[in-house]
């Protein structure tokens, strides 16, 4: 843990921060929004505002030399790039509200806030560009696959896509759709003066610990102890984290982990665009999950009704997703089923008898799984 407090503005000094692969989207809502714009509405102009720890990773060379758009601003600049693994929902919400703020500038053909130029501010928080040219380095955003990716880019940032797939929408990308346009609905109604005011508060008195997590302390098992607290990971959330983890621990060559580690990023783009795409009711990804769980797994074939270790004729479609039966998938998939210790255990048992007592996870059995999720959610939003 670093020693100081550190301000928005501190935080992105010189810094690249990019939302890995293992992560969520954007969930905060109203309320969370609210919570936000209510502290530092509030706050007074010579107080500080404590907001947690922010956990992050310094990304390993041989992941941000693969980044074309970013290599110039890294080596030349010296930016040095962090994975955010705890704290985007908040980071994510400032960079909203400061996209906001500049957006409002431009509308009132003002070219200053605090004594920065506009320009300044988005290179310092939004992007930098090669000598004014046509390249962008994003100071803060997702991973190229991730679909928020381009609707952080294009809808929020209002930049120019690269590319011509069609945008993808998920709750996230609502969500963060929602957000910008709360914080509109509240700084239009704002004078200069109480703008100015209010970025001020959000760049410098808002604080925050730094935690940078090292070398020998395994990230997904950290982010899955952070991020559940506040609000709770949903059990697809922690699925996708945990698939992910587990395409680390293959022996396989790393084309083969490759394979499996963008099937995963590819199958849960697919289930937040369909499970996403009615904004005003999405499909609860949970109820899903469960669903499909029940429906791949089926029963033992060592027991009529003891797979999940339940009773599956309790699981009615009245009850299959209340209170604690809901649980019962979900332990199964991340106790029982997709578990490093079923890795080990497996080959551990097969090196000792050459007969291995308990089946070992492979990655076939994990890319077989996860592209029947893939095919299943397009009948299951149907």
């Amino acid at each position: 843990m670093e020693d100081s407090l550190k301000s928005l503005s501190k935080l992105f000094t010189e810094k690249l921060y990019r939302i890995p692969d293992y992560q969520r989207g954007y969930a905060w809502t109203e309320k969370q929004l609210m919570d936000f714009w209510g502290d530092l509405d509030s706050l007074e102009e010579d107080k500080k505002h404590y907001l947690g720890v922010l956990t992050q990773e310094q990304v390993p060379e041989k992941i941000y030399d693969k980044w074309e758009d970013d290599r110039w601003i890294i080596k030349y600049k010296s930016y040095k790039p962090y994975y955010v693994v705890d704290g985007q929902q908040r980071l994510t919400t400032a960079i909203i509200l400061i996209q906001v703020i500049i957006e409002s500038l431009k509308e009132e053909e003002k070219d200053k806030i605090n004594f920065r130029s506009a320009s300044d501010i988005k290179s310092k928080y939004i992007y930098d560009s090669k000598d004014e040219g046509i390249s962008r380095s994003y100071i803060f955003g997702y991973e190229k696959d991730n679909p928020s990716y381009e609707f952080l880019k294009t809808r929020i940032f209002l930049e120019q896509s690269d590319s011509s797939e069609t945008l993808q929408e998920t709750i996230y990308t609502h969500n963060l759709e929602f957000a910008k346009e709360f914080f509109a609905e509240n700084i239009k109604k704002l004078k200069l003066e109480a703008k100015e005011i209010i970025y001020r508060k959000l760049t410098q008195s808002l604080l925050f610990n730094i935690y940078t997590i090292s070398s020998d302390i395994d990230v997904f098992v950290a982010f899955e102890t952070m991020n559940n607290r506040g609000q709770p990971l949903s059990y697809l959330e922690l699925l996708k984290n945990r698939l992910i983890y587990l395409s680390t621990k293959f022996e396989d060559v790393d084309d083969e982990k490759n394979k499996l580690r963008n099937s995963i990023n590819e199958t849960w783009k697919t289930m937040y665009h369909h499970l996403g795409k009615n904004k005003d009711k999405p499909l609860d990804d949970d109820i899903f999950l469960s669903n499909h769980s029940h429906i791949y797994f089926g029963k033992s074939s060592k027991s009529d009704n003891d797979y999940f270790g339940i009773d599956f004729d309790l699981l009615s479609s009245n009850t299959i997703y209340s209170g604690k039966k809901r649980g019962y998938y979900s332990t199964y998939l991340l106790e029982k089923k997709f578990t490093v210790k079923s890795l080990i255990e497996g080959k551990n048992n097969k090196s000792r008898s050459n007969k291995s007592t308990q089946e070992t996870l492979t990655v076939s059995e994990i890319y077989d799984y996860v592209q029947n999720l893939k095919q299943s959610v397009g009948l299951w939003y149907k």
